[in-house]
């Protein structure tokens, strides 16, 4: 996370949909904003949201009704990347029906907050050639916003993964804002070994000895803002490649199979393995403080899933820029 001096979102209230661990919640609440409301449907991050925050989500957000969401200004929400089924051209708010977005939509459309904050999977821009993104931007034009998106990746905000994700930030029309820039980039400053834990008892276990690990001859000296592959064990499959702490870390995911599934393999101290879920979380912006999910292949799953707390933040910082300043 990065420390915030400047609490540009001070006194605005969000509330939390699709919330995983909380990233949302931390990037928000780091801004001075307040949680108001959570919704998660997964009961192991539930557990683990619980422990953070002290409030457990609600659940299926299909059966949540609308008028019982408390009023919020920002309504933030990583929902899943579905298919809409066409209906009709106008790329609306019907043409949404029988997907988790439209349990977003019929909430905006019920509580018309000022801002409605998302994120989703970089393919989603151009899922389902394009449509699925055309009926979100319609969708929210329709409730009366005015709506920007942007693919950023996490490495260009001083997270050395390589992570894209497309943000999508919709301001209500009565705000009459109408130009918004995403954060600008710039130089990766740490690696993948400035997140690596210093007690090396809490991973001995994860590394791995194997005849059949095989080096490419890639001197490991030189840093890199892109993941650096020294070698392979097995055939090289997608779980089975290793790296160079002197780069970024491949994208953590949910899934995945190989020895060093959901996190890649890395050459530390003469020896592989995959990172630590502790390890995982530094990577995806989470301070030491957050409490893990004690199953670690629950806790792997949830930080594939989850959201980078710096960048939200960072656009956090641009949303309370252009609010008037009776907003913010």
């Amino acid at each position: 996370m990065i420390t915030i001096t400047e609490k540009t979102l001070t006194g605005m209230t969000f509330i939390d949909l699709f919330a995983g661990l909380g990233g949302f919640r931390l990037a928000l609440e780091s801004l001075g904003a307040m949680c108001v409301y959570s919704n998660e449907w997964d009961k192991p991050v539930q557990n683990v949201y619980k422990e953070n925050f002290g409030d457990l989500p609600e659940g299926d957000i299909t059966k949540v009704d609308e008028h019982t969401i408390p009023d919020h200004d920002i309504l933030c929400a990583g929902f899943p990347c579905q298919a809409f089924s066409i209906s009709g051209k106008q790329r609306g708010f019907e043409d949404s029906r029988g997907t988790l977005f439209f349990d977003v939509a019929r909430i905006i459309r019920q509580k018309h907050p000022k801002i409605v904050f998302m994120e989703n999977v970089k393919n989603f821009a151009s899922h389902d050639n394009g449509h699925t993104l055309e009926v979100v931007k319609g969708t929210l034009e329709e409730l009366g916003y005015t709506f920007f998106k942007d693919v950023l990746n996490a490495v260009d905000y001083g997270i050395p993964q390589n992570r894209e994700r497309i943000y999508m930030v919709c301001f209500r029309n009565d705000l009459k804002i109408k130009d918004f820039s995403f954060p600008k980039a710039f130089p990766l400053k740490k690696h993948v070994e400035d997140f690596l834990l210093e007690d090396e008892s809490l991973v001995e276990n994860l590394y791995i000895s194997r005849p059949d690990t095989y080096f490419n001859g890639v001197a490991d000296t030189s840093y890199s803002n892109k993941p650096i592959r020294l070698g392979i064990v097995n055939k090289g499959g997608q779980g089975e490649r290793i790296y160079s702490t002197k780069g970024i870390a491949i994208t953590l995911s949910a899934y995945g199979g190989g020895i060093f599934a959901k996190t890649g393999g890395y050459l530390i101290h003469d020896r592989t393995r995959k990172l630590h879920p502790r390890e995982c979380a530094r990577i995806m912006g989470f301070p030491d403080s957050y409490k893990l999910c004690p199953s670690s292949s629950q806790a792997y799953k949830q930080f594939g899933n989850s959201v980078v707390i710096d960048v939200l933040q960072l656009i956090g910082i641009e949303i309370g820029k252009v609010l008037p300043d009776s907003e913010s």
